[in-house]
């Protein structure tokens, strides 16, 4: 068994364990490996252990990644079934990439960015699957739109016709203990809640890293960004 074998075997049990303790349904939760700074072929070794969803933070090494695993998996003769997720900032420069070669992205927080993605988005795709970042905490320095910000930033991405509104992700900043980061966690489930409330029907709250998945698990999250706990501490980003 390889190291990022057994990684995934473990993040796996982790999630279910903190599902069971949470009384949810485990497969209610979607692990995301977050491969950024990693090359394809450890992307390639989780895909043979199994790992279908990657996230990538910087958009052009991104590209190169699913560029190269569909060459990989060509020359193998299968289709890896291989979903990636951008969930770094993305600039107006980059909006072309994004929406031609992923599937999901995670990190829109202004509507200006939503529209090109949605002008850019390839006819022969479907569309972008879009959650909204938000900054939950008001945390200077991170992205994302502000708890006021994402009604009126929902209201005009479900209205975008080469883009589909999944849910909301956010990162808050790190707490002493599981019930402080329980309890930020639950701000953002509350604000996922009231966009259901207005009919949104969003079904994807991307919440939780490798130091506190069990507790965005606790606090409702579907969807958990693990990188360092699946692939190992990052090598140096040139």
């Amino acid at each position: 068994m390889t190291t990022i074998e057994a990684n995934l075997q473990h993040v796996r049990a982790r999630i279910a364990a903190a599902c069971d303790r949470a009384g949810r349904d485990v497969n209610a939760v979607t692990l995301l490996a977050v491969s950024k700074t990693f090359d394809v072929d450890a992307v390639l070794e989780a895909v043979q252990a199994g790992q279908k969803a990657f996230g990538e933070n910087y958009i052009q090494e991104g590209v190169e990644k699913v560029l190269a695993l569909e060459d990989m998996v060509r020359s193998a003769g299968h289709d890896a079934g291989v979903e990636w997720h951008c969930i770094g900032p993305v600039q107006s420069n980059k909006t072309r990439l994004v929406a031609a070669h992923f599937q999901w992205v995670q990190s829109v927080d202004r509507i200006k960015i939503a529209q090109r993605l949605s002008d850019q988005r390839p006819e022969n795709l479907p569309p972008l699957q879009v959650c909204l970042q938000v900054n939950i905490d008001g945390g200077n320095n991170k992205s994302g739109a502000s708890p006021n910000e994402v009604f009126e930033l929902a209201e005009a991405v479900h209205a975008m016709p080469r883009l589909s509104l999944r849910g909301l992700m956010s990162i808050p900043e790190p707490a002493p203990d599981f019930e402080g980061q329980r309890n930020l966690f639950l701000r953002t489930k509350v604000l996922f809640d009231s966009l259901n409330d207005r009919g949104y029907g969003l079904d994807t709250l991307s919440m939780g890293m490798s130091d506190d998945l069990e507790a965005a698990i606790a606090a409702g999250s579907t969807m958990v960004r693990v990188g360092r706990a699946v692939f190992g501490h990052r090598p140096r980003k040139n």
